[in-house]
């Protein structure tokens, strides 16, 4: 059951920053689901034995749901953390380990009150993108939330110098990375990966997933040479037709990793 306090605190927060989300939507910000989004990252390969995904709690505003620190087709609802958004740290983890790179979420749903979900992945086919001189764009309409321009690379360097991890694992780095995406739906991770957020859950899987299919196409369209990219009012205007097919496209993941 989907308590008052939360609705009053995130639904009041998203309307401010111009997002409203409906009583509907708030299904997909639940353990269950959020196990479930796990299992179908992996299953489509936008992550493998790394990456996470969270949503901001159910109950609270200002705390956040993550897996502890595991391989994400592993996840079952038993495995959901909650955290605070103000330290990034557990509440109750009853010895369970956390993400080094929780840091990320947190830093993000500080800077952000219109996200309500988070996903950072590995994506290989992203990793050119973010390391060359070659921005990754929206190629075709299912990627048109990528906007009418380049897509933001997070550059660690430029805060904490040229011999990190390149993890994102503390706040002061998860504020940078926050600070990079703007208002941007991703953010590329020089060497390291992406981000993607949206307002619910299923958006969240959605973009992260049809950012790499667009870093794919991109890739490929470049080797046949001087490929054509949405322009920004059909950005726009795709975009804003893509409401469907986020619950189209997750009712077919879920079968793909549901027991019939």
């Amino acid at each position: 059951m989907i308590r008052p306090r939360f609705l009053l605190g995130t639904l009041a927060a998203l309307a401010a920053a111009g997002r409203p989300v409906s009583a509907a939507e708030t299904h997909t910000m639940t353990p269950d689901e959020l196990s479930l989004a796990n299992r179908i990252l992996a299953h489509e390969n936008v992550v493998d034995g790394f990456g996470h995904v969270s949503v901001r709690d159910p109950h609270d505003a200002a705390r956040y749901l993550l897996a502890r620190s595991m391989a994400p087709a592993l996840v079952t609802s038993a495995d959901i953390l909650t955290y605070s958004i103000a330290t990034d740290e557990p509440f109750d983890p009853q010895g369970r380990v956390s993400y080094l790179e929780r840091f990320i979420h947190g830093g993000i749903y500080r800077a952000r009150p219109d996200v309500n979900s988070i996903v950072h992945s590995h994506t290989q086919s992203v990793i050119p993108f973010g390391v060359s001189q070659v921005p990754l764009r929206p190629i075709f309409h299912m990627a048109a939330f990528l906007g009418g321009g380049n897509v933001p690379i997070f550059e660690i360097r430029e805060v904490a110098g040229d011999a990190t991890n390149l993890l994102v694992s503390s706040q002061p780095l998860g504020d940078a990375l926050a600070r990079t995406l703007g208002a941007a739906n991703v953010a590329l991770m020089r060497g390291h990966g992406m981000v993607a957020v949206a307002g619910t859950l299923h958006e969240a899987v959605f973009r992260a997933y049809y950012t790499g299919r667009d870093a794919e196409i991109e890739s490929e369209a470049l080797r046949l040479g001087n490929p054509t990219f949405l322009s920004p009012g059909e950005a726009k205007a795709a975009a804003a037709t893509q409401g469907g097919l986020v619950d189209r496209s997750w009712a077919l993941w879920k079968t793909n990793v549901t027991p019939n």
